[in-house]
C-alpha cells in the first residue's frame, strides 16, 4: 500500500505541475461559470431553475471534455517513462508492477477530481448564492460531478492502456485522439446509420440498447440526460423504459473501469523492457 500511496503522490505531483493540468482547471472553471452566467440571463419564463439548467449544460459539455483531458493527462503514463529512461529506474525498486498501476491511475484521477472540484465545484456554489437552489437540484448537480469523475476514471484507464500499447508518445497521442473522436463522435453517428439502414427492423430492440450501453459516454449521457426529472425536463429527454436505474448505469462506467484496469495490469506484467 505504501509503494501505491508513494507513486499516487508523486504522479500527482508531476500532473499538477503540467500545463495541460493547469489549462484543465482553468478551462472548466471558465466554462462552467460561462454556462451559469448564460443560464441566467432572462429569455422567458421557464419551469427550470438555474441550477438545472447549469447541471444539463455541463452534462452536456462533460461528456466530450473531461473524456479529452482524461485522456490527455494519462496517454504517456508508461510510454512517456519508457521513453525518458525512467521506468527500468522505477521497476529497479522493490514494488510489484501492478503498483505502478494502480499508483498512476489514482494519480490522474486525483488531478481530474481536482480539476473538476475547482472548476464546476466553485460555479455551483455560485450558483446557490445566485439562484438559492433546492437541495434536490444541488444534489443533483454533485451526482453531475460524481458521474464525471467516474466517466474520467474510464478514459484514463483508456489512456493508461494506449500508453501501454504505444512505442512512442507521438503514436500515443494519436490513438488517444482516435480514440475520443470514436467513442464520442462516430460510435453514435454508425448506430444511428444501422438504425437508419435497418428499414425491415430487423434489429431487436435489446440488441440496440446493449449496444447503446457497451459506449461508456453514452452511459454518461443516459445517466445525467435521463436519470432525474429536472433534467429530463430542461434537456427534453424522455424518459426511456429500457434504460437501466441510475445505479445500475454507475455500476456499468465502474465495470468499465476495473475491466481495463485489469486488462492494463495483465498487460504490464507481460510486457517486455
Amino acid at each position: 500500500m505504501s509503494a501505491i500511496i508513494t507513486i499516487t503522490t508523486a504522479e500527482f505531483q508531476r500532473a499538477i505541475r503540467n500545463r495541460w493540468a493547469i489549462a484543465s482547471i482553468l478551462l472548466l472553471a471558465s466554462l462552467a461559470f460561462s454556462l451559469a452566467l448564460l443560464g441566467s440571463a432572462p429569455i422567458g419564463d421557464t419551469r427550470a431553475s438555474l441550477m438545472s439548467i447549469t447541471t444539463v449544460s455541463l452534462s452536456s459539455l462533460s461528456l466530450y471534455l473531461i473524456p479529452l483531458v482524461a485522456l490527455t493527462i494519462s496517454f504517456d503514463a508508461i510510454v512517456g517513462e519508457e521513453e525518458q529512461g525512467t521506468l527500468l529506474l522505477l521497476l529497479s525498486y522493490p514494488i510489484s508492477r501492478w503498483h505502478i498501476i494502480l499508483g498512476k491511475f489514482i494519480g490522474h484521477l486525483l488531478v481530474l477530481l481536482f480539476a473538476i472540484l475547482v472548476g464546476y465545484g466553485s460555479a455551483g456554489l455560485y450558483l446557490i448564492v445566485q439562484d438559492g437552489s433546492q437541495t434536490s437540484e444541488w444534489i443533483d448537480y454533485v451526482q453531475m460531478m460524481t458521474s464525471s469523475l467516474l466517466l474520467g476514471a474510464v478514459f484514463i484507464s483508456i489512456g493508461c492502456l494506449i500508453s501501454l500499447l504505444s512505442k512512442s508518445r507521438a503514436s500515443a497521442i494519436g490513438a488517444a485522439v482516435g480514440v475520443w473522436l470514436f467513442m464520442l463522435v462516430l460510435y453514435d453517428l454508425i448506430l444511428l446509420g444501422v438504425l437508419l439502414a435497418d428499414k425491415e427492423q430487423k434489429i431487436q430492440p435489446e440488441l440496440f440498447n446493449g449496444l447503446v450501453l457497451a459506449n461508456p459516454a453514452d452511459v454518461y449521457r443516459l445517466y445525467n440526460l435521463a436519470g432525474s426529472d429536472a433534467a429530463s425536463m430542461v434537456s427534453g429527454v424522455a424518459n426511456i423504459a429500457s434504460t437501466p436505474g441510475p445505479n445500475s448505469l454507475l455500476g456499468i462506467m465502474s465495470i468499465w473501469v476495473a475491466v481495463l484496469l485489469v486488462i492494463a495490469i495483465y498487460l504490464f506484467s507481460r510486457k517486455e523492457l
